[in-house]
């Protein structure tokens, strides 16, 4: 069936198809992983520990990033709009992979809270979508706008040493202001400061949930 000629259910369905392996790990990258080559670093036990925590609240991150472009992609309805949803999610597939590998590579586990991060942010890419495709990429310029500022931030915070980790998270704040670039360059609605502040809200709730858990 082509793609123009799917039903939203069948969207849906492909959607949380999607989901299932975004959670479970069943998805693999397009590109190279930008730490291939990087020498790794020697780290404290508290400094792997924080690694760690950042690699997997930023795994969160991306797992989240999958599931609202993929339910903004449901209801998109100007296929310039999906193609820049699309070109996204892929990018970040590439992110989900690399953020879990690092954590593999670190001896960490990924969010036990996954499935309820993917949940919920497929449901607001669904209503964003359904708001019409200015404030669909209104969304996503806001969150990648977000993700900037939250990737600046764990760079600082980041064990000096964690080369690979540097390497990853550097890749992923290009791909992400890129994003956000395409989406104003395609329309995008500048949204409320009230939804604004929400984005940011549970952002924190993530982050400090996905940190420990």
């Amino acid at each position: 069936m082509s793609p123009r000629n799917l039903t939203l259910s069948d969207r849906v369905v492909g959607g949380l198809d999607r989901g299932l392996r975004t959670v479970l790990g069943g998805v693999r990258a397009a590109r190279e992983n930008p730490a291939r080559g990087v020498e790794e670093g020697e780290m404290s036990t508290v400094e792997r520990r924080a690694a760690i925590g950042l690699m997997r609240v930023n795994h969160a991150g991306e797992v989240s990033a999958q599931a609202l472009y993929q339910g903004q992609a449901v209801t998109a309805r100007e296929p310039g709009v999906q193609s820049a949803l699309a070109h996204a999610a892929e990018e970040e597939n590439d992110h989900l992979v690399w953020c879990r590998s690092r954590l593999q590579e670190l001896d960490g586990a990924t969010s036990l809270l996954d499935p309820v991060w993917y949940a919920g942010s497929f449901a607001i890419g669904v209503l964003a979508g359904l708001l019409g495709d200015r404030t669909s990429l209104g969304f996503l310029a806001e969150t990648e706008r977000q993700v900037v500022e939250h990737l600046h931030g764990h760079l600082e915070r980041l064990p000096a040493h964690d080369k690979r980790g540097r390497a990853i998270l550097e890749q992923m704040r290009t791909d992400e202001h890129g994003h956000a670039t395409v989406a104003v360059d395609k329309g995008a609605t500048e949204l409320p400061s009230p939804i604004r502040s929400l984005m940011r809200f549970s952002a924190r709730v993530l982050t400090r949930s996905a940190y420990w858990i």
